[in-house]
Formats: structure tokens, C-alpha cells, sequence
């Protein structure tokens, strides 16, 4: 008998099945910073990795470690560390595991905070190379005996281009390259990286995953799939104490978010795991509502291009509609010269000028204006952001009221 729960089953008794005191549904909002021994052995045993428990609250929190492990049932994996953020998530993935001369290939259209970041690691002596990821021979190409890293992003914000995730799997395992896969604007109701045999998966919990707006999270999970044991990076002590196996995912947890201190509150670790409850039906609605008005505002006069994986013209759509189970609601969009992009904003009555993604709400935001302004006229050309450039999160509002909005703002 198959004892595999669906997807959202799995999710909401994924509390209960841990017993939370007094038979909560949810695991309680632990707030202690520490926690004592009776026996001084028994925090001994928990420094040294002998015992599991919990001694400070940076590192290891029940709140926390609840939520880790839904993240890590979401995306069937070995383990998962929770952080402050997205943004803190990804630069623990490369500062707790690369060192200086170390080489990353990543994906020339990684959204402007990661491309920042990135630029930052650049400064302190590691090296990237940022390629079109869309094109597996543009892997090969920047591919050097020093190259320990590959990343790249499901559906690039904000021009949804698609990586070749599959050919990219396959290239790092033969390589034997650390494969890090940001499924923030997919989610993991979406797309598993773990199927294209990713080594580590980034989400920003803050989008999809909790998908209200009002809780800041990032996470790393480990599938499992990379031999850490051989990794010549990992610190001498953890090879003593850590099963090989958990190697990667635990010297995450020590250098990046002890060390690191970008530590997720359990109160916003709650809100995350309660909102990622009705992660599958709020996407099925997104999705819908997102394909729709692809349609519609690719027919639209004043509308110049559309940017959304689920159109047929859209260059990487086979692959999208091979690996994903929709195609997300990010999408972009161009508008013809006779409307200023500004003005259309203000004109919108539903969709709220915003610049997150992921929430129940339609947020819109005009891309050189605003994320992408640092990085300056000459990169966002090479990038293929245009000045009249908006990006769109669908929301789950009623596609009808969408579509009136839209109509109404486009004249």
C-alpha cells in the first residue's frame, strides 16, 4: 500500500504528525532565546552534534525547525535551514561554502538583489561568470577546473526567461558541481528542482510559500543528491561529527546562519507555515488568473510584448510545459510608446503598485524605475529590460475584476 500523502495533505498535518503539546494542530510559537539542562551533559551533547535539541535560538528553534521541515517535505529533500530572508538564504548558500579564487557560473538574468550580491562575493575573490542560462552550451563554455557552483533561477524575474534546468542537472552531476536552484517565483507545488537532480534549493519563503504578504523567511533544502563527503570545502571538525550526508546542510547551519545571524522569528516562522497550507490552491488560482491575462494584454494594442512562460511564443515554453506544473504568476510586460508606463500604473484601481511578488494580491511595479535602477541604463539593456518595463505578481482576485481594470487603465 502507498502511504505517500498529495501535496497539500502532506502539508497540513505536517504539525500534528510532530505531537505539539496539548494536541495543537500547529506547532506553538516558541519565543525562548535558550534553553537549560538539568544535566550540563545533555548541552554538551547538543554543541557537539551528539544529541539533537536546542541551546540558542540563532541556530535551532522548535517554531523554526517545524517550518524546515515542511519546507523539506514541499520539495522531498534530506533537510532544510530557515533564514531571515531570501536574500540571506542565498548569500549563506555560497559565503558558507565557497572560499576565495572558488568559480560560480550563474545566470546572467538572476534578479538585481542576487545580481548585487553576486557582485559583492566578486569583490571579496570569487569568481562568476554570469552566462544565458537558457542555453546549456553557455554552461559548458564558462565551465573552469576551478568551477564549484552552478546557479541559476527557475523563471528569471523580471523577464521570465527559463534556464535549461534539465541539461544544467545533468552537467553538474557529470561535473560533479554544487547545483543551487532558486524556486522562489515556481514554489515547490510548481516545480521540484530535486527532479533535475538540483544539489541545493533556494526559496524565498516570503513569496509563494507564505503567500499573504506579511512575513519575511528564506530557506535552503539539500536533496540529498551531491556527495558532500568529497567536497574539499567542508571544515575538518563537522567531517568528525557529521554523518556525510548531512555534511553541506549542517555547515550551512553553522557558518551561514550561526555565524551569519540571519536567524527567522518564530513568529514569522508560523505565519509562513500556516499560510503555506493553501500553497496548491492559491497557485491554481494564480496560474489561471496569470495565463489569462497573458492573452489579453498580448492582444492589447498598447501593449508592445508580454512576458510569460505560458504563452506559445514565449522561447523557452516547451521547456516550462515539460517541467512545471503551471506557469506561475510573475509575468512582464512592454507598452507602446503612446502611454507612459507611470501614468498606466496610476491608473490601475485593483492591482496595487507594489514591489513584492507572490501574495494574494495583484502587485505591479515599473522594473528600470525602481529594482533595477542601481544597476544602470547600459546593464539593464544588456539584461533586456526596457524603460516602459512592468512587472506583474497575479494575484487570486477574480479574473473578471482583473480584466476590467486592465481594460479600463489601458486607453
Amino acid at each position: 500500500m502507498n502511504n505517500k500523502k498529495g501535496f497539500t495533505t502532506t502539508i497540513l498535518h505536517s504539525d500534528r504528525l510532530l505531537q505539539p503539546e496539548f494536541g495543537a494542530l500547529h506547532q506553538p510559537i516558541h519565543t525562548a532565546v535558550t534553553w537549560g539542562y538539568e544535566d550540563v551533559n545533555g548541552l554538551v551533547d547538543v554543541f557537539q552534534n551528539k544529541t539533537r535539541g536546542y541551546a540558542y535560538s540563532r541556530q535551532g528553534n522548535p517554531t523554526v525547525a517545524a517550518l524546515e521541515q515542511k519546507v523539506t517535505q514541499m520539495e522531498e529533500g534530506l533537510s532544510t535551514v530557515a533564514f531571515s530572508t531570501g536574500m540571506a538564504a542565498i548569500t549563506s548558500s555560497i559565503l558558507s561554502l565557497l572560499k576565495k579564487d572558488d568559480h560560480i557560473i550563474a545566470s546572467s538574468y538572476l534578479f538585481g538583489n542576487s545580481r548585487s550580491i553576486m557582485q559583492t562575493f566578486i569583490e571579496i575573490g570569487i569568481q562568476i561568470s554570469f552566462v544565458d542560462g537558457t542555453d546549456i552550451e553557455n554552461i559548458k563554455k564558462a565551465y573552469k577546473p576551478d568551477t564549484r557552483m552552478v546557479f541559476v533561477e527557475t523563471i528569471a524575474n523580471p523577464g521570465t526567461q527559463v534556464a535549461d534546468l534539465e541539461e544544467i542537472g545533468n552537467y553538474c552531476s557529470e561535473h560533479k558541481l554544487i547545483y543551487v536552484v532558486d524556486n522562489t517565483m515556481t514554489s515547490p507545488y510548481i516545480f521540484k528542482p530535486i527532479n533535475v537532480k538540483a544539489s541545493l534549493i533556494i526559496n524565498s519563503l516570503t513569496k509563494y510559500i507564505g503567500g499573504h504578504g506579511n512575513a519575511l523567511g528564506g530557506s535552503i533544502t539539500d536533496t540529498g543528491l551531491y556527495d558532500w563527503e568529497n567536497f574539499p570545502n567542508i571544515a575538518p571538525v563537522l567531517r568528525s561529527q557529521i554523518p556525510p550526508a548531512l555534511l553541506g546542510i549542517s555547515q550551512i547551519r553553522k557558518r551561514g546562519l550561526r555565524d551569519g545571524g540571519g536567524t527567522l522569528s518564530p513568529e514569522a516562522a508560523h505565519s509562513i507555515s500556516v499560510g503555506s497550507e493553501t500553497l496548491a490552491l492559491r497557485l491554481e488560482r494564480t496560474c489561471s488568473n496569470a495565463l489569462i491575462l497573458a492573452h489579453f494584454l498580448k492582444e492589447h494594442t498598447l501593449v508592445k510584448k508580454v512576458n510569460y512562460p505560458g504563452l506559445a511564443s514565449h522561447p523557452q515554453h516547451k521547456i516550462a510545459s515539460d517541467l512545471f506544473r503551471g506557469y506561475g504568476g510573475l509575468m512582464s510586460f512592454e507598452l507602446s510608446d503612446k502611454i507612459d508606463c507611470l501614468t498606466f500604473l496610476n491608473r490601475l484601481k485593483v492591482v496595487i503598485k507594489s514591489s513584492n511578488l507572490g501574495d494574494t494580491r495583484s502587485l505591479a511595479i515599473p522594473v528600470a524605475k525602481t529594482i533595477f535602477h542601481e544597476l544602470g541604463a547600459e546593464q539593464r539593456k544588456e539584461m533586456g529590460i526596457d524603460d516602459s518595463l512592468i512587472r506583474l505578481s497575479v494575484g487570486i482576485e477574480d479574473i473578471e475584476d482583473l480584466l476590467e481594470d486592465f481594460t479600463q487603465a489601458l486607453y
